[in-house]
This record gives structure tokens, sequence and C-alpha cells, in this order.
């Protein structure tokens, strides 16, 4: 038998005096409620019931036994009402960890107004180019960016928007140093590093890779430079001094592009490539209601503004 029930059943007899009482709140008949006391009373090895054939009555030991079990009953049913209304409405702590420069331009505009839609969700954010681990970590969310795509088969990917890499420099930087029109003109220059993936090599794209027919292939060049930082933020901040030219999504540098404080270059020998902005999660099974309302508002909000250049108006800003 249930022991679960066969306690519920117990609280039940006591209140209503009577099997018959217990067994109508239990949809269950009387010799079946007297089954399960019986059960419980096997079990703990203690008569908790005196029988009489007019009425039930605890024993002393019943009494101490009911007192338990109606607290820790009425716990189990608080608990299951608190996890039923979680599921149902948006409430709790919610631990999102965001790609650091794209979180300071978007995600945190929209987690304000997030909050302010759903004040009984506490959003605690946490800002880092860092891959987290959602599970191991304790987040339910991260916003991702990668070219590659998300390679993980246990969490769900949800992309929210797409942006590009280019190559970038500040018109400062390139009236000093001029501006590189070949891979072999960018091998001179400074370029600004990422900490932990080191100097790119780069080819000539398809286009311009090889002879007309396209039969001898350009060999490939391999950038350097004298600053190496390991936050996307401070590479923008570097390219915007004029330090040098970087590799940067216009999930960074949008903004500065539009304002003309940087500048794409040399779109045709190093092609923009996409850049898939996702919202990952654990699970679709059991999503609670607040990972589902943020993945909902953060993907209606992303899908619904301009939120960098598109790719034809970054070939139109192009310096060539």
């Amino acid at each position: 038998m249930d022991t679960l029930v066969s306690m519920k059943v117990f609280r039940h007899v006591v209140e209503a005096g009577s099997f018959v009482g217990a067994a109508d709140r239990m949809e269950m008949s009387a010799a079946m409620a007297s089954k399960h006391v019986m059960h419980l009373e096997q079990q703990l090895g203690a008569r908790l019931l005196n029988r009489t054939t007019r009425r039930v009555a605890p024993t002393e030991a019943g009494r101490e036994y009911y007192e338990r079990v109606s607290q820790v009953l009425s716990e189990l049913e608080e608990a299951g009402q608190a996890v039923g209304a979680a599921s149902i409405v948006p409430q709790g702590r919610l631990r999102v960890s965001s790609l650091s420069a794209f979180g300071l331009s978007h995600v945190m505009s929209a987690v304000a107004d997030y909050a302010a839609q759903y004040p009984q969700v506490t959003v605690e954010m946490t800002l880092s180019d860092r891959l987290v681990d959602l599970i191991d970590e304790g987040f339910d969310v991260a916003i991702r960016a990668s070219p590659s795509g998300l390679k993980s088969s246990s969490l769900i990917a949800r992309q929210i928007a797409t942006a590009h890499l280019v190559l970038c420099a500040s018109p400062d930087y390139l009236h000093r140093r001029g501006t590189p029109k070949t891979l072999a003109d960018l091998a001179r220059h400074n370029f600004l590093q990422y900490a932990g993936v080191g100097p790119p090599e780069l080819a000539p794209s398809a286009a311009n890779a090889g002879n007309a027919d396209g039969a001898t292939a350009a060999p490939r060049v391999k950038l350097s430079g004298n600053l190496i930082v390991n936050h996307l933020e401070a590479q923008r901040v570097l390219v915007l001094q004029g330090a040098g030219i970087a590799q940067l999504g216009t999930e960074v540098i949008g903004a500065d592009l539009a304002e003309g404080r940087v500048v794409p270059i040399m779109l045709d020998e190093v092609p923009p490539r996409e850049l898939p902005i996702h919202l990952v999660y654990a699970s679709r099974r059991h999503l609670s209601a607040k990972v589902r309302s943020f993945v909902d508002f953060l993907a209606l909000r992303f899908s619904s503004e301009t939120l960098w250049p598109s790719l034809k108006q970054i070939e139109a800003m192009a310096v060539r």
C-alpha cells in the first residue's frame, strides 16, 4: 500500500471520527480506509486507533502520530501549491548569464522592462564572456553568440538575433596608418587580439583567391599585435582609441558603426561572418514560468527591434 495515502486516510479518520467519513473524503470504501490504517499500524508496530461500534478515537500514540502527520502533510501540500503556482505565475529568482558587451548594450535595458512587468521575479544578471555551465553553476538561462553554432545536445537553444563579425578600425587609426587593401597589408597593422583565442590566420575570400581560374590557392596570413584583452568591451574601447584593427561583432560595435566612430574594412577580402545569438536553457519539459516568460520576452523584444546595422548597411559604410 501507498504509505502517503495511508497517512492521509489516517488524518481524515481522526478528524471525521469514523472510517465512513474518511472514506467519503478520500473517495474509497470504508473497508479500504480501515486497511490503510491497519497498514500504518503494522509498519509502526503500534495501535493508532481505539475502535468501538459507534466511533473511532486515536490512542495516545495515535494522537502524537496525528499531530506529526498533519504537519508533514500540510507542508507537502503547501510545497505542491508553490510549485504549481511557479509553473503558472512567473516568480522566484532567475539567474541569467549574458555576453558582457551585448548585455550592457542591449540585454540590461530589456531586463529592466522584464522586471517591471514581472515584479515577483528577482533577476540575477551575470555579465561575462566566459562560457558558463548552466547545470553545474546553477544558471537558468544563458545568452550566447557563436559563429560555429551551439553543439551541446543537452541544452535547448533559441536564436533571437543575428549579428555579423567584421574587421573594423577607427577613422583616426586608418588616417594615421593607412587603410589595408590586402591581407599582406593587414599583416603589417596592429591587430587587437582576444585572450585565449590567439591571432587569427586569414585567407582571401573565394572570390579573390588564386588567379582568374582559381587554380592557385593564396597563402593564409597570420595577424599579430601588441595588445591582448579578455573582454569584448575592452577590445571595443581599444578600437575606439585608435589602437589597432579588430574583428568584432555588430552586437558589440553596432552603435559605433552607425555613428561613424568605427568603420568596416576589407569586406571583399574578409567578408562578414554571421554570428547567431541564442538564448540557451536546460529543457523544454516542465519549464518554469519564470524561464518561459523571460525567453519569450527577450525573443519578442529582439525580433521587433533593429539592434545593429544590416549587412547591406555595413557594406555601404565600408572604407575601400
